[in-house]
């Protein structure tokens, strides 16, 4: 099984940018999608073969969240029982049969870290989410969770150490949910690789200098961790200031 994740920052623009065409390409088994910016209808979408679930934002043009399935899920949960972040479309989650996936975009703790206290809010939440999940089967978590963990996963660790994404809270965050029993697919697979980014600042030469963060993750809980075959990071692939990341596994629907 092939599973993809990508934060599109904005699907409409990012299917002006290629889109579809990296979609039919990679021909994933279930494809996420964060910052999806819109409501389902607001574009035509090539989705033949695929079942879609769509949790947009209450706000228009702003956060949201997209998954593309081959198999349609038995059951879905739209957001946290909590009630956090509702709003935002942030949070899908997909039961099969073996498994569950949960698309997760979390939030920005903006300049300044004037959201922090909500992220850390939103964090807890969906730790919770996730751990009464993984007693049940094995979880797969994909998205866009803004944050860096290790000083591995971004360019200028040092200059970045109180700023968003790579706060001690954030990180600590990341620590437990993996601590739940989760590994991050592609630092499991590649744990000396520098330089491995997901998201590039638009300023100019920034992406052709690598000068990046890894904020975009495939984890596995440990019932699955046998079933890791591959981890890919889409780092040639535009339409976004993210690039897609990837991860292949050895579990059926």
């Amino acid at each position: 099984m092939k599973i993809i994740s990508w934060n599109v920052n904005g699907l409409r623009a990012c299917i002006k940018k290629g889109f579809w065409e990296f979609f039919s390409e990679v021909d994933a088994d279930i494809f996420c999608v964060q910052e999806i910016k819109m409501d389902p209808g607001q574009v035509e979408l090539d989705t033949q073969g695929y079942s879609v679930y769509w949790y947009a934002a209450e706000k228009k043009g702003y956060a949201g969240t997209a998954i593309f399935s081959k198999c349609p899920a038995n059951d879905i949960m739209y957001g946290l029982s909590s009630g956090v972040g509702m709003k935002d479309g942030r949070v899908i989650t997909l039961e099969f049969n073996d498994f569950y996936i949960i698309n997760f975009y979390a939030p920005h703790s903006q300049r300044n870290l004037k959201h922090l206290k909500y992220k850390e809010q939103f964090n807890c939440a969906f730790i919770d989410h996730v751990e009464r999940l993984k007693n049940r089967k094995a979880v797969i978590i994909c998205g866009d969770l803004n944050v860096a963990h290790k000083e591995i996963d971004l360019a200028n660790p040092r200059a970045n150490m109180r700023n968003a994404g790579y706060t001690l809270q954030e990180r600590n965050a990341f620590t437990r949910l993996l601590n739940l029993g989760f590994i991050d697919s592609y630092r499991y697979l590649n744990p000396k690789k520098t330089g491995a980014y997901t998201w590039w600042s638009y300023r100019k030469g920034v992406r052709e200098r690598n000068i990046g963060w890894r904020i975009d993750y495939i984890l596995v809980s440990e019932q699955a961790e046998s079933q890791l075959l591959h981890a890919t990071i889409y780092s040639s692939v535009y339409g976004s200031d993210h690039c897609p990341v990837g991860a292949d596994l050895k579990l059926s629907y």
